[in-house]
């Protein structure tokens, strides 16, 4: 059904107006093809962008939007937001419409002849991603990238160049489902050549079982990494260790190695890790032999074992390693990834996306890493799918070890979860003052902006940590500071 781009004139998109559709959408029309499309949520920036590209905008999600075009469009593209039940999507399919995912469209349309560098893992994929297209652009490589966030360095976070083999194209390689008719993660259909390897643990509880689950879709695309590709595998974890072991590959695939830890099995570790002025100093150490030095601006060991990741991927594409290191060092990172929102009367709020105990223990040690001294605060929003579940209760009581003092919002909605299978912000506060935390609850937003700001003193930092918008905690936090 989806042959190449030439065969394609005009492209309907459902649920346009994300950051990667609508950058998709962008493409489309830079390389001569109509784009209409509709979303429930059309505003700026990205409706903006759209309309100044000549893409023709419906809000609301109704089936004349489609077949109320004057032409009917060659492909139909739905998002993964958009349910069975959508009847924009219902009209595309019972209509008989060629239809795709965003995922499948980049495997049929772009990723054929391109050489990919897949980024996957529970943790820490988006920001090593951003950092591994950062350097590959800043060395002059001009590669293709397609990333789940929204980086500081780079200008959109979707970029298709000339498409012509053997060109690098960087891929957040997400596992959550494809689409409500395609229940496979993402990533299976991004063809890699080479994957980096983050970690892996559970989470996406709403979709996955169990871990064996999750394991099981991380060995699936371990199988499909193209013959003379690799795998760069962060060994600081158990669970990559047991999925390397078992690999079975048709062709050849080299292992690389690497953890901030020293262990068997690993090649690449860092030297002793320094911070200072804001900056993060390391050796690169090849089987204990230092082989490069790199400086980091984002604090971290989680980033420092992104870079590690992004290190080995560059010097295995041959880039050299005075360009490897400045791209480093010139990497800013990521919107809200320890993301500094304001500082009113010398109190600091920081954003970050953290939600599971994993990241928000790494977020929090980095916080504390970047602002020694500084006493810090931390407010957190369980959020996502897994959060919102039982599952890691008590591995949340151990997450804010860092944290001087910690506010816990009551749980996003749980009407769709079983009550025996809920998260208890009430238990994990007890949990908290039985670890000698100074914790407490919060009820709503609109009572705990004023009980944050009330407890902070000059000099503090404040985390935010939610994986959405909070009902706009930080900007009400940060004008409830400006009256103190």
């Amino acid at each position: 059904m989806l042959r190449d781009l030439k065969s394609l004139k005009k492209v309907h998109i459902i649920g346009i107006c994300g950051t990667l559709m609508g950058a998709f959408a962008a493409f489309l029309k830079r390389s001569g093809i109509e784009v209409t499309g509709s979303d429930q949520n059309v505003y700026p920036p990205m409706s903006d962008i759209l309309r100044q590209a000549g893409v023709v905008l419906f809000e609301g999600y109704r089936a004349e939007n489609l077949t109320g075009l004057a032409a009917r469009p060659d492909l139909v593209v739905i998002g993964n937001v958009i349910g069975a039940s959508n009847p924009e999507a219902r009209a595309a399919i019972d209509g008989g419409y060629a239809y795709t995912s965003l995922p499948e469209a980049m495997e049929k349309l772009i990723l054929p002849e391109t050489r990919n560098l897949v980024v996957a893992g529970t943790h820490g994929k988006t920001t090593t991603s951003s950092m591994l297209a950062h350097v590959l652009a800043q060395a002059g490589q001009d590669p293709g990238y397609f990333i789940g966030g929204v980086s500081l360095d780079l200008p959109y976070s979707f970029n298709v160049p000339k498409l012509e083999k053997g060109r690098c194209f960087v891929l957040e390689g997400d596992e959550y489902d494809t689409a409500f008719w395609d229940k496979v993660p993402k990533f299976n259909h991004y063809l890699p050549d080479e994957v980096i390897l983050t970690s892996v643990e559970y989470d996406h509880a709403d979709i996955y079982p169990d871990f064996a689950a999750v394991m099981k879709a991380f060995q699936g695309l371990l199988g499909r990494i193209r013959g003379e590709g690799a795998l760069i595998a962060c060994f600081d974890y158990a669970s990559i260790r047991e999925l390397v072991a078992k690999a079975q590959w048709k062709q050849t695939v080299e292992v690389i190695t690497y953890g901030v830890q020293p262990g068997p099995g690993v090649r690449y570790t860092p030297g002793k890790i320094s911070a200072e002025n804001g900056l993060i100093r390391f050796e690169v150490l090849d089987g204990g032999r230092a082989v490069d030095e790199l400086t980091l601006a984002v604090p971290g060991n989680h980033n420092v074992s992104n870079a590690l990741a992004v290190w080995i991927q560059c010097r295995r594409l041959a880039i050299a390693p005075e360009r490897i290191r400045a791209g480093l060092a010139s990497f800013r990172g990521v919107k809200r990834r320890q993301e500094e929102r304001g500082e009113v009367g010398r109190v600091l709020v920081v954003d970050d996306f953290a939600h599971h105990p994993t990241a928000v223990r790494e977020t929090l040690r980095a916080l504390r890493m970047k602002y020694p001294g500084r006493r810090l605060i931390s407010v957190f929003e369980p959020r996502s799918a897994t959060s919102r579940r039982k599952v890691f209760q008590n591995e949340y009581a151990l997450a804010f070890g860092e944290a001087d003092l910690v506010f816990i919002a009551k749980p996003y909605d749980q009407t769709k979860i079983d009550a025996t299978n809920q998260f208890s912000s009430e238990q994990l506060i007890v949990d908290l003052v039985a670890c000698g935390k100074d914790a407490a609850l919060m009820a709503s937003v609109s009572e705990g902006v004023p009980a944050v700001a009330r407890k902070t003193r000059a000099g503090d930092v404040v985390a935010v940590l939610s994986n959405g918008g909070f009902e706009g905690f930080i900007p009400k936090l940060l004008a409830e500071l400006g009256k103190k």
